[in-house]
C-alpha cells in the first residue's frame, strides 16, 4: 500500500505504538472452528468464517531466567525498540522450534479469544504451517495441543492454498503460488486442484532480509543519525514506501534524471527538538549575566584570600614560637622543630619569618583597602579561575560592537540552516533496490538463484 505524497514529498514515520489486545466473548453457538494461521512475523487468529479477531507479533519480551509471568507477549509490548535486546521468537526461519515460547503465544491467544476453560480448548482448531514442514516439528505442534489444551481434533494447511482455494471458484484447477513471509519465499506448483509437492521450490530470502538490507543502507548513508534507524522504522518504509517495477535496469535509468528524482524521491522525517537552535541572547541579559558572573568570581576570590591570610597567620605564629625557643635558650627542641619545619639553620628561619610578616601584612591592607572603598575591582585571577574567566570574556564579549555581531552571526546559521532538512532521510534509488533482492539475492550476498529464475526452472520441468 503505497504512502499518500503530502507536500514537498515529507514522509513522517508515524511510530505506531501496540495497543494491548481486549479479551472477547466467546463463540457459544455451535462447534466453532478456531484458526491460528501461525506466521513467523504475526500471528493471526480468529473463527471460521468470520475472520481474524487478533493481529499480533510473534515475539516474547521475556529475560533469561525471568519468571514465566512476567513474560509479555505481541501486543502487550507497546514498542518493540526499548526490548529489542529481550525479545525471543518461536521460530527458526520458519518452523516453530521453540515450544516453550510457542506455548506463551498460544495462552495469549486462547485467553483473548475467551476460549480456555479448566485448561482445556474445547473447540477444532485449523494450523496454519510452511510448505514441506519437517514431520518432527508437526509431532512438536500436535503434542502441544492434544496433551497441553485437550483440543478434540485439529487440521494442518498451507495458508497459500487457503487463500488459493478461497479466490477461485472453479475446480479442478491449475496455477503457481508465490508465498513471500517473513524469512522464506516459497513457489507451489498446482496441478488439478492439488498441490504437486515433488515441485515446490523455497528461496531462502523474505521481509527480514529486506528489512536488514534497508537497514544498512540507511546506516551508511546515514551515519550521523544510527540511533533513530531502527528496524522498526525500516519495517515501515519497506511496506508504505517501497515497490517493484516492471524493469528494473530500466527504472534506475529513470532515476538518473534529475526531474524524475525530485518527483519520485520520499524524504522520511526524523523526530528532532527545535531547541538545538536557540534565539540569540539580548545585550541587556547578557551584561548582567557578566555582572552575575564577576560578581560571583570576585566573592570566591575574597574568599580564598581570607583562607590564604589566616593560614599564613597560623604559619607565622607557630615559626614565632620556635623563634622563642632559641631566645629562652632552648636549643634541643629548637633544633628539633627545625628539623620538623625542613629547615638547616636560625638565618633561614629568621628570613623565612621576614618574607611570610610582609606577606600578612599585604593581605591585611588588600581586604582593609577594599573594605573602605567598596568598589568591586577585578580580582586576582589565578588557576583554574583565570581559565573560568577567559572562558567567560571568550563566549560573553564586553563591548557591544562584538555583541552585535555575534547576533548577526547566530541569525545567519539560523537561515543558512534548516535543523528539519539535516534531520531528513531521501530515499531514492532504495524504494527499488532494497524488494530487488527477491530477484537478485546476489545484492545482499546471497549465492541462490531469484524468484523469476526459480520459477522459470520449475516451469521447465
Amino acid at each position: 500500500m503505497a504512502a499518500p505524497r503530502p507536500a514537498g514529498n515529507v514522509f513522517r514515520f508515524r511510530d505506531v505504538r501496540a495497543v494491548p489486545d481486549p479479551v472477547c466473548e466467546p463463540a457459544l453457538d455451535g462447534p466453532a472452528v478456531l484458526v491460528l494461521d501461525n506466521g513467523s512475523f504475526q500471528l493471526r487468529a480468529g473463527w471460521a468464517g468470520v475472520g481474524p479477531q487478533m493481529q499480533l507479533r510473534s515475539v516474547v519480551a521475556r529475560s533469561r531466567g525471568g519468571h514465566r509471568s512476567l513474560s509479555r507477549v505481541g501486543n502487550d509490548i507497546p514498542s518493540l525498540e526499548p526490548l529489542r535486546w529481550l525479545l525471543r521468537t518461536p521460530f527458526d526461519r520458519n518452523l516453530p522450534v521453540n515450544l516453550e515460547l510457542q506455548e506463551l503465544l498460544c495462552d495469549h491467544v486462547f485467553q483473548r479469544l475467551g476460549v480456555t476453560s479448566e485448561s482445556c480448548v474445547d473447540h477444532p482448531i485449523v494450523f496454519t504451517e510452511t510448505p514441506c514442514t519437517p514431520l518432527h516439528v508437526r509431532q512438536m505442534v500436535s503434542e502441544l495441543l492434544f496433551e497441553c489444551y485437550h483440543v478434540p481434533k485439529v487440521s494442518f494447511g498451507i495458508d497459500g492454498l487457503y487463500s488459493f482455494y478461497r479466490n477461485k471458484n472453479t475446480f479442478p484447477t491449475s496455477g503457481i503460488i508465490v508465498s513471500s513471509g517473513y524469512h522464506c519465499t516459497h513457489i507451489l506448483p498446482l496441478l488439478n486442484g492439488r498441490l504437486d509437492g515433488k515441485n515446490c521450490k523455497r528461496i531462502n530470502i523474505g521481509g527480514f532480509q529486506a528489512v536488514t538490507y534497508l537497514h544498512r543502507l540507511m546506516q551508511l548513508k546515514y551515519p550521523g543519525h544510527l540511533s533513530a534507524i531502527t528496524l522498526s522504522r525500516m519495517e515501515e518504509i519497506l511496506h508504505e514506501h517501497c515497490y517493484v517495477p516492471d524493469d528494473y535496469i530500466e527504472e534506475l535509468k529513470k532515476w538518473r534524471c534529475p526531474d524524475y528524482y525530485e518527483q519520485n524521491v520520499h524524504k522520511m522525517q526524523l523526530p528532532f527538538s527545535s531547541k538545538l537552535l536557540s534565539t540569540a541572547v539580548p545585550s541587556e541579559e547578557k551584561q548582567e549575566r557578566r555582572q552575575q558572573q564577576l560578581k560571583r568570581l570576585q566573592e570566591l576570590n575574597a574568599r580564598r584570600r581570607e583562607e590564604k591570610l589566616q593560614q599564613d597567620q597560623e604559619r607565622l605564629e607557630r615559626l614565632l614560637y620556635v623563634q622563642e625557643l632559641l631566645e629562652d635558650g632552648q636549643v634541643d627542641q629548637f633544633h628539633k622543630a627545625l628539623v620538623e619545619l625542613n629547615m638547616d639553620s636560625a638565618e633561614e628561619l629568621q628570613s623565612y619569618i621576614h618574607k611570610l610578616n610582609a606577606a600578612v601584612e599585604q593581605g591585611r591592607q588588600r581586604i582593609l583597602g577594599e573594605t573602605i572603598d567598596g568598589k568591586p575591582q577585578t580580582p586576582e585571577l589565578l588557576g583554574g579561575e583565570q581559565e573560568d574567566m577567559e572562558g567567560i570574556l571568550e563566549s560573553d564579549p564586553l563591548y557591544s560592537e562584538d555583541q552585535v555581531e555575534t547576533e548577526k552571526t547566530t541569525s545567519s546559521v539560523q537561515a543558512m540552516f534548516n535543523i528539519a532538512e539535516y534531520h531528513q532521510m531521501y530515499l531514492g534509488t532504495e524504494r527499488i533496490r532494497v524488494p530487488e533482492v527477491l530477484f537478485q539475492p546476489s545484492l545482499i550476498g546471497e549465492d541462490q538463484a531469484g524468484l523469476a529464475e526459480t520459477m522459470q526452472y520449475m516451469l521447465d520441468r
